[in-house]
C-alpha cells in the first residue's frame, strides 16, 4: 500500500490525490501539519532521497526563515531535522512512499509508473 505524506490543502497534494485515485491506487494519507512527523521518518527521507529534495527552500516557509534560522538547520542532519519537525511546511509536498522507494514532488509521469 502507498503511504502519501503532506498537507491536505496544498495544490500538489490534490494533483497527486486525484491522480492516484484516477489509477485506482490505494494509498494512505498523513497530514504531517496536523499529525507531526516523527525524527525517524525525516532521517529515512534524507538518507534515501537527500536534503536537497526533501527541503523546500522555494517556499514562502523557507524565505520567513532568519539567515541564521536557515544556517542552523543547514549545519547539520540532526538540526535540520529539528527544524522540519518543528516547521513540516519546509518539507516538499508531496513524499510518496512506494514499494520503490520515494517520490519527492508531484511528477504525474513518475506517479503513472507506479505499479498497480
Amino acid at each position: 500500500m502507498l503511504k502519501i505524506y503532506g498537507i491536505k490543502n496544498c495544490s500538489s497534494m490534490k494533483k497527486a490525490f486525484d491522480l492516484l485515485t484516477e489509477l485506482g491506487l490505494t494509498y494512505e494519507f498523513h497530514d504531517y501539519k496536523k499529525q507531526g512527523i516523527d525524527a525517524d521518518t525525516l532521517k529515512t527521507w534524507l538518507d534515501q532521497v537527500g536534503q536537497e529534495l526533501i527541503l523546500n527552500k522555494k517556499g514562502t516557509t523557507w524565505r520567513k526563515l532568519t539567515e541564521a534560522e536557515q544556517l542552523h538547520a543547514l549545519a547539520s542532519q540532526d538540526q535540520l531535522i529539528e527544524t522540519l519537525m518543528a516547521q513540516p511546511s519546509l518539507i516538499k509536498r508531496p513524499v510518496l512512499q512506494t514499494a520503490q522507494g520515494y517520490l519527492v514532488g508531484f511528477d504525474e509521469a513518475a506517479y503513472r509508473a507506479i505499479p498497480a
